[in-house]
């Protein structure tokens, strides 16, 4: 014991004398982090992209403009050849209506709103304002509103959804905020506010904002799929006919609220974050097992970013450093190749790339340099 002591302490003063000061943990952190991003680039570099700049271009641009979006949130510029390929395969999707989305695509909403939030990261130089512009204009037209014959009483009114189901959903009107704001639309924006109406009814919170039918039965403050078309939950529905709430809708109709102006205060993030606290994991998305986990993850890292919370006090009343633990928990899961994918084949996430790409969005989040700061896309 006491030989070793010495030794420490000689060494020591051999490290001081040298001028090296010992490494910290944050260094050793920052190192790991960087590791894990370094190897999912690689990837994709070397295993992801198709010769047309796609990523899974089977199913439309939106698994592309997931995964640029991760490239340029984690240090790539419009310029590096890899992103830049990717965003020239994108471009070819613009239409003349203004959006951004494949041919007769039932999707349109979906994927204009992850390119727009694309096409503004990689926009440093303007050089995507009238994309930009446009595609904003185009979404706007899609929202379900007066438009479309909706008053705001309707449960489809502020939504946005797939055109197949002809309602809206919390997802695509989540991906919709996303894009208003990256389009430089504040919180007192019409459409923006227009969707608050839709997501706040997507909570499980009786409210002035939310007198549907389901929010009394299943009243935990969490959120679910959608109100309209009869109401749905992913999670299922409660023994009275209450809609689920689930990890993924939760930390989306938090973050989504928080955009459009939501303060800490009100009721409906005070119930959100309650709700949080008390399915607080990393192991599954809560309520939903493994099905749709790296979206999961991704739309934890987003939603914890906007609250400004460095930790996050479990049920148990353990506080828990959300970052450094997402962190540690995707470079646990990553494969030796740089990849990530999902054994559930549920929303497309055994798909390498796009589950890779929502892995980059969530580390994003958690840069260690960056953990006082909030690092939500513009």
């Amino acid at each position: 014991m006491c030989h070793s002591f010495l030794s420490w302490c000689l060494l020591c003063l051999f490290i001081v004398a040298i001028g090296v000061a010992p490494a910290r943990a944050d260094d050793a952190d920052a190192d790991d982090y960087r590791q894990t991003v370094d190897r999912a680039i690689r990837f994709l570099e070397t295993k992801g992209q198709e010769p047309d700049g796609s990523f899974a271009g089977y199913a439309g641009p939106g698994v592309t403009a997931v995964v640029t979006a991760g490239l340029l949130r984690n240090g790539r510029t419009a310029d590096d050849p890899l992103v830049a390929k990717s965003l020239k395969y994108l471009e070819g999707f613009v239409r003349p209506d203004g959006g951004i989305y494949a041919k007769d695509s039932l999707y349109r909403n979906y994927e204009t709103c992850l390119a727009m939030v694309v096409f503004s990261e990689a926009n440093q130089d303007g050089r995507y304002d009238k994309i930009v512009k446009q595609a904003d204009h185009f979404v706007k037209g899609l929202q379900w509103d007066e438009s479309e014959d909706k008053k705001k009483d309707s449960y489809d009114y502020g939504g946005a959804g797939y055109g197949r189901h002809k309602r809206p959903d919390l997802s695509n009107t989540s991906f919709l905020i996303d894009a208003l704001r990256a389009a430089g639309n504040g919180p007192d924006d019409e459409a923006m506010q227009k969707a608050l109406t839709f997501v706040s009814r997507c909570q499980n919170l009786e409210s002035p904002h939310n007198t549907t039918p389901f929010s009394a039965k299943n009243p935990d403050g969490g959120f679910y799929y959608t109100p309209a078309g009869g109401g749905q939950s992913q999670a299922g529905q409660t023994s009275d006919g209450g809609l689920r709430s689930y990890g993924s809708m939760t930390y989306a109709g938090l973050k989504s609220m928080i955009y459009a102006g939501v303060g800490p205060n009100d009721p409906r993030v005070a119930a959100a974050l309650k709700w949080i606290k008390k399915h607080y994991t990393l192991e599954m998305n809560p309520e939903m097992g493994n099905a749709g986990l790296y979206y999961y993850y991704h739309t934890f890292a987003k939603a914890l970013a906007a609250t400004g919370l460095d930790q996050i006090e479990d049920a148990d009343g353990r506080k828990h450093d959300w970052r450094k633990e997402l962190t540690a928990e995707l470079t646990r899961r990553q494969k030796p190749d740089g990849s990530w994918v999902n054994d559930n084949p549920r929303w497309l996430e055994t798909n390498s790339s796009l589950v890779t790409g929502y892995a980059l969005l969530a580390l994003s989040y958690c840069r260690p340099a960056e953990k006082k700061q909030e690092t939500a896309p513009k």
